[in-house]
């Protein structure tokens, strides 16, 4: 499987968009993720994206929800926003992001 991973540069002047950026290893594919606010928070926030998007769409909630108590964590799915993106179609399917 042929990889492509966008430039953190590309990244660097984005508006609203401070979070430190996190990463974790998914079968040899680096999946990007926002993790913010108070870590030992009882309740956590998952922010998921649907498609063309990514975790920029929650750019202003993030900061909201986290000064609240929330810990929010915020996943760019494997082909979108800083993520790895597999170069061919089939490996955008319903089932291969479910896996």
């Amino acid at each position: 499987m042929k990889i492509f991973r966008t430039d953190d540069a590309r990244f660097q002047h984005l508006t609203d968009f401070p979070f430190k950026p996190n990463y974790v290893s998914i079968n040899s594919l680096r999946m990007h993720y926002v993790d913010e606010g108070n870590r030992e928070a009882r309740e956590i926030i998952l922010m998921l994206h649907g498609e063309p998007s990514w975790s920029y769409l929650y750019r202003k909630m993030i900061p909201i929800l986290s000064a609240a108590g929330f810990r929010v964590v915020a996943p760019d799915l494997i082909g979108f926003g800083k993520s790895d993106k597999p170069s061919e179609m089939e490996d955008y399917s319903y089932e291969k992001h479910v896996n």
